[in-house]
Order: structure tokens, then sequence, then C-alpha cells
């Protein structure tokens, strides 16, 4: 497969790689970061090797080697040292109050004539609850059950 990220450092950045291995004073991750750019260096000064014996010599997945080429090429040579941002995080459709009601209804007792199980003519009125208490966007119900369920009760 070609390679979609070349990495060809120049003389500064590669002797930046090389005193920080060679000091071994920065964190694990980083001098593995530094030993993947400095052996993934295409240019006239580097070895150049292949993702998978990057990934081999260095115990990682080959997935590591692409995203530390990947975040060199679009960001440089600082955020490549560094771990990788996570996703945004995403805040909770459910607030304090809301998930408090919403196990308390899960908790209660089942009314007369109904079946804890959903069905297609009662419908799941613990999901039907859950709606009126808050506005959802997309699926809710793993949501509410992620609530319900994640509670030690």
């Amino acid at each position: 497969m070609k390679k979609k990220y070349i990495v060809e450092l120049t003389s500064e950045e590669r002797s930046e790689l090389e005193a920080m291995v060679k000091k071994g004073k920065a964190a694990a991750y980083k001098i593995k970061h530094a030993h993947v750019l400095l052996n993934a260096d295409q240019g006239p000064e580097g070895p150049g090797w292949k993702d998978a014996e990057i990934a081999k010599t260095f115990h990682c997945h080959v997935t590591t080697v692409e995203n530390v080429r990947r975040r060199l090429v679009e960001h440089g040579l600082e955020v490549a040292i560094e771990r990788g941002k996570h996703k945004a995080y995403k805040p909770r459709k459910l607030d304090g109050r809301a998930e408090a009601q919403l196990v308390a209804m899960a908790c209660s007792q089942t009314p007369a004539g109904r079946s804890l199980a959903p069905s297609e003519e009662t419908g799941n009125s613990l999901y039907a609850q859950a709606w009126k208490l808050v506005e959802y966007g997309g699926n809710g119900t793993e949501r509410v059950g992620k609530a319900v369920f994640g509670t030690v009760l």
C-alpha cells in the first residue's frame, strides 16, 4: 500500500529527536514516537523503514506508526511526539435530577396489568417517561439503558 504521509525530517528535527532518544529523560511514549519518526524518515539521512518493521521493532501497532506519521505531516514535530487527542467529549443527555427520576421510575412497582417487558401494544413505558424528562437527539434508548442499568441498586 502506498503511504499517504511521507516523513522527511530536516537535519534540525533529526538532531532534536536523536538528542531526545539519547538522553532518555522524556516520557516513554515520546521516546517511542521519536524512534518511529527517525526510522520512518524517507529523507537522505533516514533509513526509510516500512511501517510493519517499525511497529515490530518498537513493540507498537502499525496504526500507531501511521498516526505518528500523519501528525508530523499535518501538525509538525511537537504534536507528532505527543499523544493523539481523543475525540471530543459528548455531554450527558440526562442531568442528575432527570437521571434520579428515571432510576426511581425503574425501581418503582409495575402498574397493575402492565408487564416489565416491552411489547407492541404497551410500548416501553420507562423509555416513554424518559423522553418526557429530557429532549433527546438520536437514539435515546441506549442512554436510558446506561442510566438505569449502570446504577447500583
